[in-house]
């Protein structure tokens, strides 16, 4: 694997693994194999209704109708989870920009394109080959788009650094945690864990107050949480945009 230093909006070094061949291929045959499933189960159902409806015009067009989630499966899995299919998902590998950037719908519109040079035309060598002598493990889809497949495991937990580990369908709650630097969250973090530790009730309505007072805002939730919720947004936007 090749090693990928991502540079977030908020001056935050993410080093990541691409992706090997292999766990693209195991990921793109788990798709594969789902979108068999979905067509098979639709031709069962279709060809039950070919004795309903007489008209095989009816039957055909209620056939291509229910095709056209396979065709579009991947672009729309992409854009929809954040650069994953369900075989990204399971492997957990996902698309990203080279640049760090959030992944704009035309990327995913791109690499989805070539698609067919990659992947369909002359058995998938030609995808094979460009990630096999890329620096980057890239298909063609991805150089164009300016995109790579990461791996999202990680060996060392964040929780050990600045940030926190939140869930992919987490929501933030305060927008202005933008106006932090890493050096304000990494002292946010310490005091907050040595005062929670310590069961020191006085530092940590100070730093909620002073947290308050930079990023202007005002919260009902009570010191621990509302800590806990800043780290975890500031974290959220840092693994995201």
């Amino acid at each position: 694997m090749a090693n990928l230093a991502i540079n977030t909006a908020q001056n935050v070094n993410l080093a990541y693994k691409t992706v090997s061949i292999g766990e693209r291929m195991l990921a793109f045959f788990i798709d594969f194999f789902l979108i068999w499933l979905y067509v098979y189960i639709v031709s069962i159902i279709t060809e039950a209704l070919g004795y309903v409806f007489s008209d095989a015009w009816t039957v055909f067009g209620l056939q291509s109708l229910l095709f056209l989630p396979v065709m579009f499966y991947s672009l729309v899995m992409h854009m929809i989870f954040n650069g994953r299919t369900v075989g990204k998902m399971l492997l957990k590998i996902r698309v990203v920009k080279v640049d760090g950037l959030p992944v704009h719908w035309s990327n995913y519109l791109i690499r989805w394109t070539l698609r067919l040079v990659d992947i369909w035309m002359f058995m998938g060598s030609i995808g094979i080959l460009s990630i096999l002598f890329s620096e980057k493990h890239q298909r063609l889809g991805d150089a164009a788009a300016g995109t790579v497949v990461i791996t999202t495991k990680q060996k060392v937990k964040i929780s050990h650094t600045i940030l926190e580990e939140v869930e992919d369908l987490y929501q933030p709650s305060f927008l202005t945690v933008s106006k932090l630097t890493d050096k304000d969250v990494r002292i946010i973090k310490e005091t907050y864990l040595i005062a929670k530790k310590t069961n020191d009730f006085r530092t940590l309505t100070m730093l909620r107050n002073r947290v308050e007072e930079v990023l202007e805002i005002k919260s009902d939730l009570y010191d621990r949480q509302f800590i806990d919720t800043i780290l975890k947004d500031y974290s959220y936007y840092t693994q995201t945009i």
